[in-house]
């Protein structure tokens, strides 16, 4: 892959971070929440800043000239620094230097790194295999290499407890056992496939035909897109993020192209239990779980709560939610990530944050859930050029505004469409209600909440 050019201007640009702090991953040197934008004091240099992204409770951030930065959260040595000490601080990746770094990918509790050269890496908890090396320790604190994957790798992925690789001639693997007590709770008396319980790389079977360049995995599923521009899914189905009836899919699934207005998916994106994927002339669609606000769908997001509050344990199969529908407001973005429940979107310039906030993780200054995407006012005057997202943290690359001439004024232009255009005027005691119910609802049927955090049974 050709190496990304260093913004222009390079000098003014700088990056962001917000939401979630408990173990110190938004690299601001404490451990307190922040609910609007903080810029970072300078650990590289910030236009040439290629990917930035996180896990359960740290950050990563790779160069254009493929250093890596890490922080936060270190207890089972996920940061591969080499001790299991957590860090305030973006700190180079010192045993990776000379080895130039092109993709990382942030589990829970671990992480996958793809070098330029297709080697795959991987370091932090290994309790589920997610390390890939299947006789290797309960943990790893330095990046080791996955010697299994032998073919040149372009895109990795990391879930839950779960991780993918694609490689250059179009072949997916997986390993970690994460999907695994799911698969044999839902398919009973059948048989998982072999890369659903491997603990080291084990090729996905049903792919055969089709050539995959990139692959994301979610807290219980997979997902990976063609060059054909064709979108297959497998795994959990809890809350219709596999647009389809079954409950489990063992193995991948195509998602019909009528789907997505008969058109080629370019793009995929995944937060732990929703979807977001853009087409061919930029159409941007969501679905899967909603009751946090998660697809920018508010009526839905409504009427998928409501059936989950009736039975937990069923999958959240409504029409809406697990249809994938598109946003019209989010037409043309140029980038998107997903967090375990919220999203940010750069359109315009301007970046966007809509979902789960009760960690100010949306950056507006609240921890009200955001219904509809709707743009970060902190960053109004700066042009949005990446953004990355942890479980429940947020960070962005901007260009900060030119600075005016001497002895003329600040004029600043509101650079923002309007984004409500997708959802009704938001009824705020509504939102309050609904909002209270549904985080009372997530720590009954999914675990707890611990530091802007998720936790779920095992």
């Amino acid at each position: 892959m050709e190496r990304e050019r260093c913004a222009s201007g390079a000098a003014s640009a700088a990056l962001f971070a917000w939401g979630a702090n408990s173990y110190g991953q938004l690299g601001l040197g404490h451990k307190e929440d922040v609910l609007l934008p903080q810029q970072l004091n300078d650990f590289c240099e910030p236009g040439c800043v290629r990917r930035i992204t996180g896990g359960g409770g740290h950050s990563a951030v790779v160069t254009d000239g493929g250093g890596l930065f890490v922080c936060g959260l270190n207890k089972d040595g996920q940061l591969g620094l080499g001790h299991t000490e957590n860090v305030l601080y973006f700190t180079p990746c010192t045993s990776l230097l000379g080895c130039p770094i092109q993709q990382v990918a942030c589990g829970w509790d671990f992480t996958i790194i793809l070098t330029e050269g297709g080697q795959v890496l991987s370091c932090g908890s290994n309790l589920f295999g997610q390390l890939g090396v299947p006789h290797g320790p309960r943990r790893c604190v330095v990046p080791q290499v996955i010697e299994l994957l032998r073919e040149k790798v372009v895109c990795i992925a990391a879930g839950l407890r779960h991780a993918l690789a694609a490689t250059a001639s179009g072949i997916v693997f997986q390993w970690g056992t994460g999907l695994a007590s799911s698969g044999r709770r839902l398919c009973p008396g059948q048989t998982l496939p072999l890369f659903l319980t491997a603990k080291e790389p084990s090729r996905v079977t049903g792919l055969e035909n089709s050539k995959v360049r990139c692959v994301l995995a979610g807290s219980d599923h997979s997902a990976s897109l063609t060059d054909a521009g064709e979108l297959y899914v497998w795994g959990s189905n809890k809350h219709g993020q596999l647009a389809t009836q079954a409950v489990f899919l063992p193995v991948p699934q195509k998602i019909e192209v009528h789907c997505f207005q008969n058109e080629k998916v370019t793009a995929i994106w995944s937060g732990w239990t929703h979807l977001v994927a853009q087409t061919e002339t930029g159409k941007v669609f969501t679905w899967g779980r909603a009751d946090y606000g998660q697809l920018g769908r508010k009526l839905e997001a409504q009427e998928g709560w409501k059936q989950e509050e009736q039975d937990s344990s069923l999958p959240c199969l409504t029409p809406q939610n697990s249809v994938p529908s598109s946003l019209l407001c989010l037409t043309g973005a140029t980038e998107v990530s997903c967090g375990s429940e919220h999203n940010l979107a750069v359109i315009g310039g301007s970046c966007y944050s809509w979902g789960w906030n009760e960690h100010g993780m949306c950056g507006d200054g609240t921890e009200a859930n955001i219904w509809a995407p709707m743009p970060v006012q902190a960053l109004r005057s700066s042009l949005g050029l990446h953004v990355g997202c942890g479980a429940g943290h947020s960070l962005a690359l901007c260009q900060l505004p030119a600075l005016p001439a001497l002895g003329q004024g600040l004029k600043v232009m509101d650079p923002f469409p309007d984004a409500t255009e997708d959802a009704e005027s938001q009824d705020s005691g509504q939102r309050e209600k609904l909002e209270g119910k549904t985080i009372r609802n997530f720590n009954q049927s999914e675990g707890s909440r611990s530091g802007g955090l998720v936790t779920e049974s095992i």
